[in-house]
């Protein structure tokens, strides 16, 4: 297949992410909007996070009777912290269809031309096929997955679930998948669930991978960090890997997102387009220059209705406007430290080095 081309972005190192990109467009229906129905292909920030996730250690080798699951890849989980409505959720329940169905995991080098990812050959009756590049990476999904998706509210991890619904409800994964308000049934073995603060007694079972929503938000006070860990604990056991989503978070807050950023483990992909910090959010020319920026990549999205929104929520709660639209680490009203104190202690993690 020809190569796509990011404007910010180079990937020059084996991935699934392009057969896993072509398998969402395959398989996935934008959920809602003007354009419903349509192939859900990827925007550039979106292929750029899904390459890295799917980026696989070049020395990998193939076992095929007892398969190397998250050690063949870079990254053991990503975290993606990105601005209202950057397209996070949709992306999100593309991750995980293919956690529960797609090309999730290694499957060896394809050595010769003319090798393929073919759905049929997995029980998939659509038709997709994949021609791989030698020496590209092959993928293969789960025999029997096991996926979490986790939110503090029902209405919180509904962001991703009702749009993975609509996705699997109208297109060709709908005869593989019975979709629930709880559950989802892939076949006789697999599920797919949400789990919530108030539902933490599925915690720990044995995941194949997980999608966490907005964890700048699971604090100690509310007791998600905790359960964020226990859910990743059962999914490392699996061999499993998993995704976060989150705006930025109160850098008052300890949180899971905060703690993921900040951590000094090499194998997270960590994803935050911050703004320059000589721009001044509160200026209405910088905040223009902001939003272009910290938008970058996601060409659905209208800057002057961002704007507006924006400009109406600064007057009520500054920090809350800088933070879900201007992508900047502030913390929130009614803390005790001076602007700027946490932001300039940050260490700065590669999140968009390869």
């Amino acid at each position: 297949m020809s190569e796509q081309t990011l404007p910010e972005f180079d990937i020059a190192w084996p991935t699934l992410g392009y057969l896993q990109a072509d398998w969402m467009a395959w398989h996935l229906p934008i959920p809602d909007g003007f354009r419903k129905g349509q192939p859900f292909v990827l925007s550039d920030w979106q292929l750029w996070c899904t390459a890295n996730h799917g980026r696989v250690r070049p020395n990998t080798p193939w076992r095929p009777e007892d398969p190397i699951k998250n050690q063949a890849f870079e990254y053991r989980r990503s975290l993606v912290v990105g601005p209202q409505k950057y397209g996070k959720s949709p992306w999100g329940a593309g991750m995980t269809s293919l956690m529960a169905l797609g090309p999730d995991l290694f499957a060896g080098w394809a050595e010769e031309p003319g090798e393929v990812y073919d759905c049929a050959r997995y029980g998939c009756s659509c038709g997709f096929v994949y021609e791989y590049e030698v020496g590209e990476p092959m993928g293969m999904p789960w025999p029997t997955p096991l996926i979490q998706l986790m939110a503090t509210s029902e209405d919180q991890v509904n962001n991703t679930w009702r749009p993975l619904q609509r996705m699997i409800l109208r297109g060709p994964l709908s005869e593989r998948v019975r979709v629930g308000e709880k559950f989802m049934r892939i076949g006789d073995e697999g599920v797919i669930e949400k789990v919530t603060s108030a539902e933490s007694s599925r915690l720990g079972n044995p995941t194949t991978g997980f999608l966490q929503d907005e964890t700048g938000v699971y604090t100690k006070t509310n007791g998600l960090i905790a359960t964020a860990q226990t859910m990743r604990r059962g999914t490392s056991g699996m061999g499993g890997r998993g995704v976060e989503l989150t705006n930025t978070w109160d850098p008052a807050e300890e949180s899971t997102a905060r703690a993921t950023y900040e951590s000094r483990a090499k194998d997270i992909f960590r994803f935050y387009r911050e703004p320059p910090k000589n721009l001044s959010y509160r200026n209405k020319r910088d905040r223009r220059k902001i939003h272009a920026y910290v938008y970058f990549g996601a060409a659905h999205v209208d800057l002057d209705s961002i704007e507006a929104e924006a400009f109406e929520l600064l007057e009520q709660d500054p920090a809350q406007a800088e933070r879900f639209y201007g992508n900047k680490l502030v913390r929130g009203m009614g803390t005790w430290l001076p602007d700027g104190l946490w932001e300039g202690a940050y260490a700065k993690p590669a999140a968009l080095v390869a």
